[in-house]
């Protein structure tokens, strides 16, 4: 199933990807910091949700009290509960 998240005080505007079983593939970012935002997605490329939610959730950024990485974990959330809800 593929998933667009709209993101919340950060530099990214949205997060696409993919989930299937709660695996979750195909991450991209829109906008943001292009080096990290490249990078993460190789990280996790075909984890569990819940895992990712779990290393990365509450990662700020500078003064604020979220980050691109705390908005995908909230992200993958999302999406795996999209998915429930599209299965039953």
């Amino acid at each position: 199933m593929h998933f667009v998240y709209k993101t919340q005080n950060v530099c990214s505007t949205s997060i696409e990807m993919d989930i299937n079983d709660g695996v979750v593939t195909n991450v991209h970012f829109t906008g943001g910091c292009n080096g990290n935002l490249k990078c993460i997605p190789l990280l996790i490329d075909g984890m569990k949700a819940d895992d990712i939610a779990k290393k990365i959730s509450g990662v700020t950024c500078g003064n604020n009290t979220t980050s691109c990485g705390d908005q995908l974990a909230h992200a993958v959330l999302a999406a795996k509960q999209a998915e429930l809800s599209a299965n039953t």
